[in-house]
Order: structure tokens, then sequence, then C-alpha cells
């Protein structure tokens, strides 16, 4: 059976490794760059160099000279009309009778020119031809190689017919002379520059390298003791910090992150503790007070208030169910859930409802809605729903006499208001009134009072909806401010 293992990574892992590779990488191009610069120069040097010996074969063929083969450049002279070679020599071998020239005769003229001093020639690069005929003398050791060519070109009706035929040539021929730029400098002076450059590449990629690792792993020591730090960081022991270093780089901004985010996290488990054992606070109060009136009821049957008892097991059952819908309720928001598709709602309709349900009969207060007209906006009625009843039912409960909704359309927003004529709360407490199992006033019965979820569940609603909900202050009473963006009115309407 064929298993497929695991792909190896080849490279390196550690930044130290990758460091120095990077390094040599740099020293290898740099070494690249610097061989075919030396090589470029050289090479024009030569070429440059090649320009005298050019110079003096043009004068000697104008003076109808035929020059020696013995040459320290390589040369070779063709005319037009002419099979053979005028002369060559200096490393391309003189052709037997017969045999055709190596460079090819004279093409219209192109390049550069030297006009300043009275002549001119042409650059180019040629290839060598390879010659096997038997016409042909030895062969050339430059056969097969391609050369940069220095050219000029004379003309044969500028020398006196005897010149002409002291040169083998028709007196309307013309004649180029060609000087071949051989590599022999350029390739020697490259060939020391590549041995200095191995040597001192291999001793400065040693240097290089290790200076390099020394450093990064000095610079990354600190890193590794954040990561240290970070990786002792438990549930069981969630205040460990990492140490900041007092360099102010990087580093001690990284530092600083992971510490605010390990506070961050300290502080949402700290909650989440805190909203557990607030959870079970609440729980134990009415599964304590329903067994144990069952239990009292059914010891002293023929002395039990059975209605009573009944009252007192369903207004803690559903004191129980209520408190699960918003623990769970809580659970779907802290889990970030898409709010419910919907269309639009109106506030107004819905606050008007609930006026006219007025099924708060613990409370003795009456509810009163206003609005100056339709109030629509997008999302679930059944999430607007649930906002709106907290907010009534948790002004009923500190009200007075009287509870006030107001409901208007302003700049774009549905505003609307919970108004209660109640004890009030003070402006140091209205951010802390939306946390979760706060009650201000501790004391008082449980049976009455909340669980401490209904504002901090409608404030989660509406930031769902991407609205806002506050305390404002007030001399008289609580006073609840609600703004969701406005929706178009719907079509159907």
């Amino acid at each position: 059976m064929n298993t497929a293992e695991p792909r190896r990574r080849r490279w390196p892992r550690s930044v130290r490794a990758r460091t120095a590779l990077a390094v040599a990488v740099a020293l290898a191009a740099m070494g690249w760059w610097l061989h075919h610069d030396v090589y470029r120069q050289s090479t024009q040097i030569a070429r440059d160099q090649a320009r005298a010996p050019l110079l003096a074969l043009a004068v000697q063929v104008r003076e109808g000279v035929v020059p020696s083969p013995r040459s320290a450049v390589p040369y070779e002279i063709v005319a037009t009309g002419r099979r053979t070679a005028v002369a060559s020599g200096g490393g391309l071998d003189t052709p037997a009778p017969g045999s055709r020239h190596v460079l090819p005769a004279p093409p219209p003229l192109s390049g550069p020119a030297d006009t300043g001093s009275g002549w001119y020639y042409t650059q180019y690069d040629i290839r060598i031809p390879e010659r096997r005929d038997a016409g042909f003398a030895g062969g050339s050791d430059l056969a097969g190689g391609t050369y940069p060519v220095l050219s000029t070109d004379v003309w044969a009706g500028e020398l006196s017919s005897g010149q002409a035929a002291a040169l083998g040539v028709a007196p309307d021929a013309t004649l180029r002379v060609n000087v071949v730029v051989l590599p022999d400098t350029a390739e020697a002076i490259t060939g020391t520059i590549d041995l200095l450059l191995l040597r001192a590449g291999l001793v400065s990629l040693l240097l290089i390298s290790a200076v390099t690792y020394l450093t990064v792993r000095v610079a990354l020591r600190p890193v590794e003791a954040i990561r240290a730090a970070t990786a002792s960081v438990t549930a069981s022991d969630p205040t460990e910090r990492v140490t900041v270093p007092a360099s102010g780089h990087e580093i001690a901004a990284l530092a600083t992150t992971i510490n605010t985010t390990l506070q961050r996290l300290d502080e949402a488990a700290a909650r989440q503790r805190r909203f557990v054992a607030n959870a079970a606070h609440e729980l134990r109060s009415p599964l304590t007070t329903l067994p144990a009136s069952l239990e009292v009821a059914l010891a002293y049957p023929k002395r039990t208030d059975w209605p009573g008892a009944v009252t007192t097991a369903a207004r803690q059952t559903r004191r129980l169910q209520s408190l699960a819908e918003d623990l769970l309720l809580l659970a779907r928001l802290d889990a970030r859930a898409p709010a419910a598709g919907g269309g639009s709602v109106d506030l107004a309709a819905l606050a008007s409802r609930l006026v006219e349900q007025d099924d708060l009969p613990d409370q003795p207060v009456t509810l009163t809605a206003d609005a100056t007209g339709p109030a629509y906006m997008s999302g679930d009625a059944d999430d607007h729903g649930r906002l709106l009843r907290n907010l009534v039912d948790n002004a009923a409960r500190h009200a007075t006499s009287r509870v006030r909704v107001t409901v208007r359309n302003q700049d774009g927003e549905v505003v609307l208001s919970v108004r209660d004529d109640g004890p009030g709360i003070p402006g140091e407490e209205s951010e802390r009134v939306f946390e979760r199992f706060v009650r201000l006033d501790d004391a008082r019965s449980r049976d009455r009072g909340g669980a401490g979820l209904g504002l901090p569940i409608a404030r989660e609603l509406a930031h769902r909806h991407r609205g806002t909900l506050f305390q404002v202050p007030s001399d008289v009473g609580a006073y609840f401010e609600l703004r969701l963006p406005r929706a178009p009115v719907p079509v159907d309407v």
C-alpha cells in the first residue's frame, strides 16, 4: 500500500538561517554583476586599443602596400569583386591560393564614426566560420567563435592604378579592413577578478553570515522571551504578562500589543466567570423556592393553600423560563449570530400594540404611547418587540405611576424614548446599568425585581441592528433613548 508521505521543506525555517542565506544570495548577485561589469569594461578597452592597428592597416592600404601577415591582432582585408582575401594575419590563417576569404565583403556602412580623426569605422559582432575545405590552410584558432570586429573601408578609386594593381583589386573596388578584437585581455582580467572575488567572497560570506547570525540571534532573544512568557499563560493563571523591552523598537511594540491582548482575554474570562456565577445565583432562588413550596404542600396537604401554592410555583416557573430565554438570547448575541431576515417594521405601531395589551398586572402604572406618524426601520419584528418590551418592563418596574413611550422620525433615524416617573438613575451609573446582572438596588426583592439582563439585552439588540441605546440625564425618573436607522416606507403600505 502506497502512503503519501508529508512533503518535507527543504528551505531553512529559522530566521537566522534564512538571513544568512539571503546574505549569501546578495553576495553572489553582487559578484555576478561585478564579473560582467569588469568583462564589459575590459572588452571596451580592447576595442579602443584595436583602433590603432586598424588605422595603421588602413594607411598601408591607401599607400598600396599589402600588410604583413605577422600582426599583433587578427585582421583580414577583403574587397568587392574578389573571392580571396587581399591580406590576413595575426591568427586568421592565410588561406591557400583560391580559398575564399573568412570575413564578409563590405556591406553598406552603418554605426558610429570617428569624424574627429578624419576617418570612420564600424563595430559589429561576427561569428568566424569553421573552414573544412581543402583549400583552407590548417584551420584557424578563432574558427567557431563570435568576436567584436572593427572595420573601415578604403575606395580603390582614391588609389593610383599601380597601387590598386599591387593590392590586386579593380580600380572601382571597395576594400574593407577588418580587425578582430580578441577577448584574451578581458578574460585574463576577469579571471583574476573572479579568483579574488571567490576568495574574498567566501571570507566575506563567512564573516557576514556569522555576524548576521549572531546579530539576529541577539535581536530575537526578546522575541523568544515573549514566546516563552506567552506559552506560560494558562486558563488557571491568566495574569501572566510578558516583559516589555526598554529599547522602544518594534519588539517592544509587539510585547505591548501582546500584553494588551492578554489583558483583554483576562477581562473577557473574568466577565465570563462573573456571568456564570451570576446566572447560577439567579437560578438558585427559583430552583430553591419551587421544590421547597411543593414539598411543604405535599407534606401537609390538608393545611396547604393549594391555589396559593400553585400560584407560587407558576410564578417561579415563569421566572425560570424568562431567565432561560434571556440566557439563550445572550448566548446567541455573543456568538454574533446574524440578525434574522425581515422587512420593514413600524416601530410606532409596535409601541401602540404594546401599550394596548398593557399586560403589567404587577405594576400599577399607566402606559402611554405617542407617535407623530409611522416610523419604519429594517430588521426582525421579534427582535424589535423584545427590545421595546425590555425597555418598557424596566421602566414599569421602577415607575411610580406612569410610563411614557414616544416615537418620532428625526434626521434619517427612528428615535424611541421611554420615560418613567420613578427615582431615576444617578449620572455615574448611566453606563453600569447596561452591564449584565447589575441591579442598582441590590437589596430589593428578587421575586419582584428582574435578573439584571433586560437593559443589556436591549443594548445588544440595538447594536445588532446598527442602532444605539443610551440613558439620557433627566430631572424626573429614568429616560432611555433608542436610535435606529430609518428605512423607506414599504411599497405595499
